[in-house]
Formats: structure tokens, C-alpha cells, sequence
């Protein structure tokens, strides 16, 4: 098969963890073409997001201090990670003109006292590069031929939306399936740098947080892949977080459609848009644990999955807060909604949900919880006394969506989630449902989310599924 394959940064966390991940990858290439995709080495995304930080407050020690830790850690994995001299060299090569380059750009935005978003994006995709470096150096020294690759040098081509930059598909197509094939042709196998691709003129751009898995994808679609597996420390997906329900479940097989929903509401090893690149070519994807590598995790299909269960999957958003706004007779009339919305926009909130009643006399809008100051006041000052009448914040609150294809045009779906919450002692503050029904979000106090979960966990017996 031609095969994309995707490491997380929890499984490039430890020396171990990367020999580990490298003989996974020897043994499936025998028989496969495989592309490889890294994420950061594990933290080190968040310490390179500490130095920008540091800079910003003009803390020019501690952001050298940090960015020492960073080359040492690279260093030191090497050194333990490689035997042959020759092989050493080359990496310790690399290493070097990366870690030089890195230590440049800090030293320049220190000087400058500031990070812009295209400085930002070009310092935050170097862990992605640095742990490509330590894969494909560790491959070489099992023999196999094998070489490291920035987004920008496989030929992914974003547009310049920095911090959450979109790929341009036509163009990326054209370069990277060439760069692949040519590679694919030598029996070398790609490692390359998941989160980062490149605008049209060179600067380096990111697709945000958890970006390697869109990185991966839009590598698949490019080449025609057979299949894409998505390696992280989780088996795959799973029919509520492990965290708060000992007994959840890994769900075999789910539709994109199915998984979308569950990456919109907090499946946190998922992109939410990596199934974009997807959805035309139909490719299926595995979403597996590196750790198990005999386990075949979650299948993700086109097809809506066999399953008999109405529901799969109970998922929690924490952290969100909720804004209650009400309005006059002015509140009724066309683009009070608008203005609303235009003045989140503004201030760079996004609406996670958003309810009003048929009335149109309040509505009621989800934001993450660090949000709902800043939109608080925002509103207060632009809309107060004009479009809105009164603001009522709840700040800690969570919601909880229920989530299945099988939930579409069946009876007494609703009556069941809600008596299950009722069950858990809980009150419903705020309902959400789309027309496709294959998800029934609703919002309750945070400190209810756990029982809320279990409950519904229960009435629809997903520690039974599949």
C-alpha cells in the first residue's frame, strides 16, 4: 500500500519512544511506500511558544535560557539515538545548521523586542524540523534510505493566513506528489515536518495546534494515499473521554462525518480540519496508538459505519463560559444577530455555540472561558442600551454534545439524553441541534460535566458498542 503515516509529539516524547517509532516504521515500509510525518518532539512546541512569550515581555534571559534547553535536549537524543560515526556526523551536520538557524531568529526577535504572526509562525515550526531530523537520521542507521523534509521543501504551499494558513491544493499537489514520487522511486523514505507548509513567497506558515495531522492528510490526498494512520498515545477513538468514564470504549469504525463532530467537540487528537483533504478522495483513515501498534484503533470511513448503536460517542468541552443577552424590541429587527457577532469578531472571540429563542428576544452564545471577560465588555461598551438591554455571564460551564449518525430522523432520541441528565441531578441551560441531527449539544455547569457524561454514558450502554 502507499501509506501516510503520522507521529505524535507524546510519542517522540523519550529516545525510547523514537526507536520505537522507527522500528514501527522499518517493519511496515518492507512491504509499503510510506511518507512520514512528525510531529514536535513532546513540550517543545509549548517551549518554543514560552520564548516568543518571553520575548515579548523582553525577558532576553530566560528566553536564551529556554532555547538552550531546547538544543541540548536535541543534542543529548542524538547522541543516544545514533552508533555509526558516519551517521552521527551527518545528523550532528544537520542538527547544527537547524539549531543555528533557530538561534538566529530568537536572537534577531530579541533585538526587535518583538514577535510578529509571520515571525511567530517561522519560530513555532522548528520542533516540527528538529524532530524529522532525529527520525530520519535514526532510520539510516537501520539501514534503511530515508530523508528529513520541512513542509516547505515537500512542496506544501499555504495561503498567508499566518497561525491558521490553509493549503493551496492545486499548486500543493502538483509539487509534493512530484517530491514524493522521486523519492518513492529511490526507495527513500520522506520524513517530514508535520504543522508548517510555506506562502507563495517563502515565509514559512502554520496550520495551528494539532496541524500534523492536517499536514498528513493533505500529504495523502496529494499522493493518492491507500491509507493514512494518525499514531498518537491513544488507541483511537473512544465512546467518551478515558479520563472521566473508566469504561469507555474504542469505537472500531466511524464515518468522517461522524468523526468531524466528535473533533469539533474536544476529540483532542484530531484536527478539525484535517478531513478536508480527505473527503473528495475518499481515503480511509486509522486513527492508532503508537504504543500498541497491535491494535488497529479506530477505522474512519466514507460510508456510514454498520454500527447498531443510535449514539457513539459522549464528548465534554470544558473551560467555556456562557453570555445570556437580552433586548428590546430593537432586539427583534433585522441584523441585531450581526452586529453581535460582528463585535466578537472584532475582538478575535469565536462563538462556539450559539442558541436564541423563536421570540428573538435573547440569545445565547458559548465562548471559551478566557474569552467571556473580553467579550463581556466588548458588547457592553459598542451594543448596551442600543441593540441589548442586559448581559449576563455564567463562567464556568461545559458542554456536552452526543454524537452518532444513528441518531438521524429517530424518535425519542432528545427525551432519552435529557432524561439521563435529569437523572444526574443536572440542569440543561442551553440546547443546540443542527438539521443534520448527528449531534444533540446542550450546556451544563461544569461541575455537573463528569455525572452528566456517565449518565448518558450509561443510558445509551456504549461500553457495549460495537
Amino acid at each position: 500500500m502507499k501509506l501516510v503515516v503520522k507521529f505524535g509529539g507524546t510519542s517522540l516524547a523519550t529516545v525510547k519512544d523514537i526507536k520505537n517509532v522507527v522500528k514501527t516504521v522499518d517493519k511496515i515500509s518492507k512491504n509499503n511506500k510510506i511518507v512520514v510525518v512528525c510531529s514536535a518532539i513532546d513540550t517543545v512546541t509549548d517551549e518554543l511558544i514560552q520564548i516568543s512569550s518571553l520575548i515579548g515581555k523582553g525577558n532576553k534571559k530566560d528566553a536564551n535560557r529556554v532555547l538552550a534547553k531546547i538544543s541540548q535536549k536535541h543534542k543529548q537524543f542524538a547522541t543516544h539515538l545514533i552508533t555509526n560515526s558516519k551517521i552521527l556526523k551527518s545528523l550532528s551536520n544537520k542538527l547544527y545548521s537547524d539549531l543555528s538557524e533557530l538561534d538566529e531568529l530568537v536572537h534577531g526577535l530579541i533585538l526587535l523586542g518583538e514577535v510578529t504572526p509571520r515571525s511567530y509562525d517561522y519560530l513555532i515550526s522548528f520542533g516540527e524540523r528538529l524532530s524529522i531530523d532525529l527520525v530520519s537520521f535514526t532510520l539510516q542507521e537501520m539501514k534503511n534510505k530515508s530523508v528529513p523534509l520541512s513542509g516547505k521543501e515537500a512542496g506544501i504551499v499555504t495561503d498567508s493566513n499566518f497561525g491558521d494558513s490553509r493549503p493551496l491544493m492545486d499548486t500543493t499537489r502538483i509539487r509534493l506528489s512530484k517530491t514524493i514520487n522521486d523519492y518513492f522511486a529511490k526507495k527513500t523514505i520522506p520524513v517530514i515536518a508535520g504543522f508548517a507548509g510555506a506562502d507563495q513567497h517563502e515565509n514559512t506558515t502554520t496550520f495551528g495546534r494539532g496541524g500534523s495531522d492536517y499536514t498528513a492528510t493533505i500529504i495523502a490526498s496529494c499522493i493518492d494515499a491507500d491509507e493514512i494512520w494518525l499514531m498518537s498515545d491513544v488507541e483511537g477513538m473512544m465512546t467518551a473521554d478515558p479520563k472521566l468514564i473508566k469504561n469507555a470504549k474504542l469505537i472500531k469504525e466511524v464515518s468522517y462525518s461522524e468523526a468531524i463532530e466528535m473533533a469539533r467537540f474536544g476529540a483532542k487528537q484530531i484536527h478539525p480540519r484535517t478531513f478536508e483533504p480527505l473527503l473528495s478522495k475518499k481515503i480511509p483513515m486509522r486513527i492508532r496508538s503508537s504504543f500498541n501498534v497491535n491494535n488497529p484503533g479506530t477505522l474512519v470511513t466514507s460510508l456510514h459505519s454498520k454500527s447498531k448503536n443510535s449514539v457513539k460517542c459522549v464528548s465534554a468541552i470544558r473551560k467555556v463560559g456562557l453570555l445570556d443577552l437580552t433586548g428590546g424590541i430593537l432586539f427583534a429587527g433585522p441584523g441585531a444577530a450581526a452586529k453581535i457577532f460582528s463585535v466578537l469578531t472584532k475582538n478575535n472571540i469565536n462563538a462556539m455555540m450559539v442558541s436564541s429563542n423563536p421570540s428573538e428576544s435573547s440569545i445565547t452564545i458559548v465562548v471559551k472561558k478566557e474569552d467571556l471577560h473580553k467579550a463581556e465588555n466588548a458588547l457592553e461598551i459598542n451594543l448596551l442600551g442600543t441593540t441589548l438591554k442586559k448581559i449576563d455571564t455564567i463562567p464556568n460551564v461545559a458542554i456536552i454534545a452526543v454524537i452518532g449518525s444513528g441518531m438521524r430522523g429517530k424518535v425519542g432520541i432528545a427525551s432519552r439524553v435529557f432524561l439521563a441528565a435529569q437523572k444526574s441531578n443536572s440542569n440543561v441551560m442551553m440546547i443546540a441541534q443542527g438539521s443534520s441531527e448527528l449531534n444533540l449539544a446542550f450546556v451544563v455547569k461544569d461541575n455537573d460535566c463528569k455525572s452528566v457524561v456517565e449518565s448518558l454514558h450509561n443510558e445509551f450502554k456504549l461500553n457495549t458498542i460495537n
